[in-house]
């Protein structure tokens, strides 16, 4: 028969969803049902309502790492400057350390801060784009500073440390 409908037995009716795939076995038609389908959407929104923070403090707190060995390497180089030339800051309108700054990558920028002498500098790794509001410090010392923390992470700032996880661990 080339019908939707096809004769079964002692003259019952089974139709039969050719075009779909679809066949009644028993009588019952096989598949979802809407409140089925309702709940495992709703299961799976809350699962993602659940997962997004975590994912995106995982994504921040591998960003960070990024800023801070910036942030090291260029402490490096103000150290070697010392070391070629005796001093951070040669003379007023003369070579200093600073001249090469700002310094940036993806996620941060770093540049000299402050008043910059022949014995002291600072160098601030400052968030861009989704890392916006994340500052680390550090200076000839070798003195680490958080001073300022992304929004969300309830942290008070400045730090003497560089924070590296929501709760304000180093």
């Amino acid at each position: 028969m080339s019908s939707d409908f096809e004769a079964v037995g002692t003259g019952r009716v089974k139709k039969v969803f050719r075009r779909w795939g679809h066949q009644m076995k028993n009588g019952r038609e096989r598949g979802f049902t809407l409140i089925e389908v309702m709940a495992v959407v709703a299961i799976i929104g809350i699962l993602a309502t659940l997962a997004y923070p975590s994912y995106r403090d995982y994504i921040i707190r591998g960003r960070i790492p990024e800023g801070l060995a910036l942030l090291s390497n260029e402490r490096i180089a103000m150290e070697k400057f010392l070391a070629d030339n005796r001093a951070y800051h040669v003379a007023p309108g003369g070579a200093h350390a600073c001249t090469r700054y700002p310094v940036a990558t993806k996620y941060f920028n770093v540049a000299c801060t402050g008043t910059q002498t022949p014995t002291t500098y600072t160098l601030q790794a400052s968030g861009i784009g989704s890392m916006a509001g994340f500052t680390y410090t550090i200076d000839q010392a070798g003195l680490k500073q958080t001073t300022g923390v992304g929004a969300g992470w309830g942290v008070t700032t400045p730090l003497s440390c560089w924070v590296l996880k929501r709760d304000g661990s180093c």
